[in-house]
C-alpha cells in the first residue's frame, strides 16, 4: 500500500513532506485504501497475465521451426517439439491435405504419404491455453515435398522403325527341366529417358538329349548396335546347342567325367583347339593317360573343346554379320553367358560360360549354400569389362578359366543377371559368394524393400509381373537396362 501511494503521489508530482508522510502512514490503515490497493494489484496482475499470454503467441508466431522436407510416395512422420512453448496448444494444420497428409492433434504430428511433389505454406492454427476464449491464431510456414527420383526421368518410348529395333521390356516363364525358370529383360532408366532401345537380351531354350540352356547379353551403351549384337549372341549361341549329336557327345563326355574309371575314347582323342590359350590346351595327348586324373583332365579338355568351339564360331559368326551389315565389330560390343543344363543320375550338371561383368550364381542346399560359376572381367580392369566381339580374348590366357563344370546333386535356385542387378544389389564381386550378402538378396525379392515389391516363388502365376515390378527398384546411380534369370 505505502509503495502504491508513493506511487501515485509521485504521478501527481505531489511532494514529500512531514504532512505527506504522516498522511501516508494513517492511510496504511484505512479499509477503503486498502480495498482499493489491492484490486488495483489485481488488475495489474491481470494486465500482466494478458501481456505474458500474448506474448508467449507471438514468440511462438515468430519462432523459426524446422520442418523436414516430405518425400512423395514416401512414408512421412514429423512431431512438433512444445517444450520451448508449454503454454501453446496447435489445434490443427491447414492445407496438408493439398499434399495428401494429415495432422494427429493429440500426438502433435504430421503424418501420411504424400501422394505429389509440391511446395506449399502451411497454416498452423494455435490457441494459448491461459486464454479463456482459446482465440485461435495463425502461424504460416513454407512446407516442401521433394519429388520421387523416378518421376524425373521421362519415359519415352523407343522407335520401333530403327533397324534392329526390339521390344522395351520383355519377359518369360516356364518349365526349365524339372524346375522352373523366370527370366525378365527391361530398358534402363538411362534409354527409357532418351527414348533409345534396350540393349539387353536373353533367351531360354529346351535342346535335344533333355539338355536346356539360358543365355543373357548386355550390349555395350557405347556401341552403336549393342541391340542387335546382344540378341545376335543369345540367339546364336542357342542355337549353336541345337545339335543333336554334339549334345549326345556331351553326355557321354559328362557321364565319363564323373564315373570313376573314366575312359578315354581314342577315336575322340584330337588335339584341343584353344590356340596356345593356356598350358591347359595341351592337356590332350595321343599317348594313354595313366592315372584318372589324367583321364578326367583329358575329358574335361575334351568338353571344353566343345563349348569353346561353338563360342569361337559365334565369334566369327558375328564377324561376318558386322561385315554383311557394313559395321564393325566394335559396333555389337556386347557381354555374353550362358549355361547348358541337363539332369544325370548322379545330378544337375551346369556347364557355363561368361565373358564380361554379368554372373552365374548357384545356391545349394535351401538357400544356405552359394557359388559363383563363371570368371567375371572386373578387378584388374579397373572396372572395364571384356566382350565376345573382342578377337583379344582367344588369346589371352584366361580364356580356359571362362568354362566351367559342375555338378549339384540339386539346388534351390540358379540366378543369371546383367551388371544392371549385380551393380545395385552386390556392388564388388567379393560379394557375389557372400551369404549374407545373398540372404539379404532373397529377403529383398521376397518384399523386404521400399517398395514392398513380392516375388513370389512358391504361388507363381504371376511371377513375371511380380519380377518385372521388382526390378524397377530405385537405386542411385544405377540406370543400366536389368536383365534377370531365375531357375528354382
Amino acid at each position: 500500500m505505502e509503495n502504491l501511494l508513493t506511487q501515485i503521489l509521485k504521478e501527481k508530482e505531489i511532494e514529500n513532506s512531514k504532512i505527506v508522510d504522516t498522511t501516508i502512514s494513517k492511510l496504511m490503515e484505512n479499509e477503503k485504501v486498502y480495498e482499493l490497493s489491492k484490486s488495483i494489484k489485481e488488475i495489474k496482475q491481470q494486465i500482466l497475465d494478458i501481456f505474458y499470454m500474448n506474448i508467449y503467441k507471438e514468440e511462438f508466431r515468430e519462432a523459426h521451426i524446422y520442418i523436414p522436407n516430405a518425400n512423395a510416395k514416401k512414408e512421412y512422420n514429423y512431431t512438433f517439439d512444445m517444450s520451448s512453448f508449454p503454454s501453446i496448444k496447435i489445434s490443427d494444420i491447414k492445407n496438408l491435405e493439398l499434399v495428401g497428409l494429415q495432422f494427429d492433434e493429440e500426438k502433435n504430428t504430421i503424418f501420411g504419404t504424400p501422394t505429389i511433389a509440391n511446395t506449399i505454406e502451411i497454416q498452423i492454427e494455435f490457441y494459448s491455453t491461459q486464454d479463456e476464449n482459446l482465440t485461435l491464431d495463425i502461424k504460416q510456414i513454407p512446407f516442401i515435398v521433394n519429388a520421387d527420383p523416378k518421376d524425373l526421368w521421362l519415359n519415352k518410348p523407343s522407335a520401333k522403325d530403327i533397324r534392329f529395333s526390339k521390344d522395351d521390356d520383355t519377359s518369360f516363364s516356364s518349365l526349365f527341366l524339372n524346375k522352373k525358370i523366370v527370366v525378365v529383360s527391361k530398358r534402363g532408366r538411362s534409354h527409357a529417358h532418351e527414348g533409345t532401345t534396350r540393349d539387353d537380351d536373353f533367351m531360354v531354350k529346351e535342346l535335344p538329349e533333355n539338355w536346356s540352356i539360358i543365355a543373357l547379353a548386355d550390349g555395350a551403351g557405347s556401341a552403336k548396335f549393342a541391340r542387335a549384337g546382344s540378341k545376335f549372341a543369345t540367339e546364336n549361341i542357342v542355337k549353336a546347342f541345337e545339335n543333336e549329336e554334339l549334345l549326345k557327345t556331351l553326355s557321354e563326355q559328362i557321364i565319363n567325367y564323373y564315373s570313376e574309371q573314366p575312359i578315354i575314347n581314342q577315336s575322340n582323342n584330337s588335339e584341343i583347339d584353344l590356340n596356345q590359350v593356356t598350358d591347359e590346351s595341351s592337356i590332350i595327348e595321343t599317348s594313354t593317360p595313366e592315372t584318372i586324373e589324367d583321364s578326367k583332365l583329358k575329358i574335361k579338355g575334351l568338353i571344353i573343346n566343345s563349348l569353346y568351339t561353338q563360342v569361337k564360331k559365334l565369334h566369327t559368326d558375328l564377324e561376318t554379320f558386322a561385315s554383311n551389315n557394313e559395321f564393325t565389330l566394335k559396333d555389337l560390343h556386347t557381354t555374353l553367358i550362358f549355361t547348358l543344363i541337363k539332369k544325370f543320375d548322379f545330378g544337375y550338371v551346369i556347364l557355363s560360360f561368361g565373358v564380361g561383368d554379368c554372373p552365374i550364381n548357384i545356391l545349394e542346399e535351401n538357400d544356405t549354400k552359394v557359388k559363383l560359376l563363371n570368371f567375371l572381367d572386373v578387378g584388374e580392369f579397373g572396372g572395364g569389362t571384356r566382350f565376345i566381339t573382342m578377337p583379344e580374348i582367344f588369346s589371352r590366357p584366361d580364356m580356359v578359366n571362362r568354362f566351367g563344370i559342375n555338378c549339384f546333386q540339386d539346388f534351390s535356385k540358379l540366378f543369371l543377371m546383367t551388371d544392371g542387378i549385380y551393380d545395385p544389389k552386390f556392388v564388388v564381386e567379393s560379394k557375389l559368394e557372400n551369404m549374407e550378402t545373398w540372404k539379404n538378396f532373397l529377403h529383398d525379392l521376397s518384399g523386404k524393400n521400399e517398395d514392398k515389391a513380392i516375388v513370389d516363388f512358391i504361388n507363381d502365376s504371376e511371377i513375371e509381373n511380380q519380377l518385372s515390378r521388382w526390378m524397377d527398384f530405385w537405386s542411385k546411380g544405377n540406370h543400366d537396362d536389368r536383365t534377370l534369370a531365375i531357375i528354382y
